[in-house]
């Protein structure tokens, strides 16, 4: 009971939360809602006068012989309910809108904060459904449900008083319906409200399916997996329409039902209200009055069950959005102060692992002096990206298995955004902007002049092949750069990380599309241009690392070795197997060449 009223609390939180600046119109939509339902109300009463006062004589023949003037009166009451209806609509859609940007916005920035551990349990076609249709199905509730909720409940009360001051043993009757419809549709809620959730996580994972596909649609194309994609996009699909068949079965299910129960609601009213009209119980005005009454009931509470059907829909995607809104952002550092000074690096006893009892790194311990450059070799799944990801902190070391240091402080008491803005990083598959070449590299310094671009892009080496594009700088780079080959999205992307000048420059394999030739001009280029930048490589080839100040061999998340090329190479061990395996490779190729 306990859950249900914090579940209920945390919705209206919600709710309250993200119509700030939009409450005002809110309300004047229910005020105004509330009115034209009252105006209705009113039209019953008109054509009861008329038919008992009017057209029998008792009202006076001056009201006989101007009939006009109630047809005036019932127009007046239409136009009146139809402008507070226009003002309902037109400041529910503002209610609404203001509400869904705000939950919107507030999820997307609430996104960017969401650690990596966050991310890797959760699919992006799932994060996307969460942060666009269930943000459509809560507006919807917000702007329709729960202000019918309101009208509805106004009328109920407005009806039933109308109803009882006209006859009293009919109000009973229909009164006995009521809570037999609102007892089936709240069975009808629970019943449904699993299924919505069911099939929420099926259209989730159908979303991913689409996404994965067309983010990867040269490598599903190159492997010839179009078939096997089809299959498994079929196989998804057919699960989801599934589920929505058996949740329109339901649904039909109910509404036959409902039309019964409400079908003898009716027939009770026109069978009693004979019944109490030829005793004289009631006047002929009073019977069409409340029969009148009774069908503008039947369905307002008849959508009861459609209400409270959405509202299990609604429900679900609350606790969707909920989970996204509550789930703990990254920790942003115990201080204020700046990661500006000294950027030696120091890793001190690290133990780290993405899933508890499977660590990737073991004991490791090793120094980056400021301004050095610093060689990362090891095989895959040998720890070397791991090692950058808890440096900028996408990941955090647990307390107890060591520490990370820059310039003396430990990283997790330096503020995440101070951290990042000092260690510039490339990976090996960088993502690229549909945009221009010009705007893709600025991302990282939005108001870079085209000078200070094109001097981040020769140092990259890639000027020279974006100034052979018929427009240059201005060239449109296709959706996550697939009209560029793998070494010039590369290149790009270290322009783009050049550009931002940080202390620290890491490159994740990210020279591994580009040729030797390639890979050796631009760390020259490094060397000459950037020689106050701490500067990591991590690399499988020994060629990309032999000019490092040092480097360490990592091998099943461990330091294997450490040192020099020449002290490496002078040691039989792993650094030297690589190097001559490599260098034998290289040879054999040049021969074939």
């Amino acid at each position: 009971m306990e859950k249900n009223v914090t579940s209920k609390y945390r919705k209206l939180h919600l709710i309250l939360r993200f119509l700030e600046g939009s409450k005002a119109y809110f309300a004047l939509a229910v005020a105004a809602s509330l009115i034209s339902t009252l105006l209705n109300a009113l039209t019953p009463q008109i054509f009861r006068f008329s038919i008992d006062e009017v057209l029998s004589g008792g009202g006076g023949s001056y009201l006989s012989d101007n009939l006009w003037i109630l047809a005036l009166l019932i127009v007046a009451v239409a136009v009146g309910s139809g402008i507070f209806t226009y003002i309902s609509r037109t400041n529910t859609a503002k209610a609404g809108e203001n509400f869904a940007k705000n939950l919107r916005d507030a999820l997307f920035v609430h996104v960017q904060k969401l650690p990596m551990k966050w991310h890797d349990r959760n699919q992006t076609g799932d994060i996307i459904q969460r942060c666009t249709s269930d943000v459509e199905v809560i507006r919807g509730f917000v702007v329709t449900q729960l202000l019918e909720v309101f009208r509805t409940a106004f009328l109920v009360i407005i009806s039933f008083v109308m109803m009882f001051s006209m006859n009293v043993k009919l109000s009973l009757i229909v009164m006995l319906f009521i809570p037999v419809v609102v007892v089936y549709s709240t069975v009808f809620y629970r019943l449904i409200a699993r299924r919505f959730t069911t099939a929420d996580e099926a259209e989730g994972a159908l979303s991913t399916v689409v996404q994965e596909n067309a983010t990867g649609v040269r490598v599903v194309r190159a492997f010839g997996r179009e078939q096997f994609e089809m299959e498994r996009f079929d196989e998804k699909n057919d699960a989801f329409a599934k589920l929505w068949i058996r949740l329109g079965t339901l649904s039909g299910l109910y509404w036959g039902t409902g039309d019964l129960i409400t079908g003898l609601q009716v027939v009770a009213v026109i069978v009693f209200g004979v019944m109490e009209a030829v005793s004289g119980a009631i006047s002929v005005g009073e019977f069409i009055a409340f029969a009148t009454y009774n069908s503008t009931l039947v369905w307002p509470i008849r959508g009861l069950g459609r209400i409270l059907s959405d509202m299990s829909k609604a429900g679900v995607s609350f606790e969707r959005v909920d989970y996204i809104i509550h789930a703990g952002e990254e920790a942003y550092g115990k201080t204020c102060a700046k990661a500006g000074g000294k950027y030696d690096i120091s890793f001190q006893h690290v133990s780290f692992g993405y899933e508890e009892d499977k660590e990737v790194l073991r004991d490791i311990s090793f120094e980056i002096p400021e301004g050095s450059t610093f060689g990362i070799l090891g095989g895959t799944g040998s720890g070397k990206s791991t090692i950058i990801q808890l440096l900028t902190r996408l990941y955090e070391v647990e307390e107890g298995k060591g520490g990370i240091y820059i310039g003396g402080r430990e990283v997790k008491d330096i503020p995440i955004e101070e951290l990042r803005r000092s260690i510039g990083m490339v990976l090996q598959e960088p993502f690229l902007y549909s945009r221009t070449i010009r705007e893709n590299i600025a991302a990282s310094v939005p108001d870079a002049t085209l000078e200070e671009i094109r001097y981040a892009a020769k140092i990259a080496c890639i000027d020279d092949s974006i100034m052979s594009f018929p427009d240059g700088y201005d060239t449109l780079v296709g959706e996550r750069g697939v009209t560029l080959s793998g070494g010039q999205k590369q290149r790009i992307a270290i322009a783009r990380m050049l550009l931002r000048k940080t202390p620290v420059m890491v490159f994740d394999d990210s020279l591994s599309a580009v040729d030797s030739q390639t890979d050796y001009q631009i760390r020259h280029a490094l060397k000459e241009h950037m020689r106050e930048s701490t500067v990591i490589l991590i690399s499988h080839r020994v060629t990309s690392l032999m000019g490092a100040d040092k480097i360490m061999v990592l091998n099943q998340g461990r330091i294997e070795e450490c040192g020099t090329h020449g002290e490496l190479i002078r040691k039989n061990g792993i650094y030297r197997r690589i190097y001559e395996i490599q260098m034998s490779r290289d040879d054999r190729e040049r021969m074939e060449g």
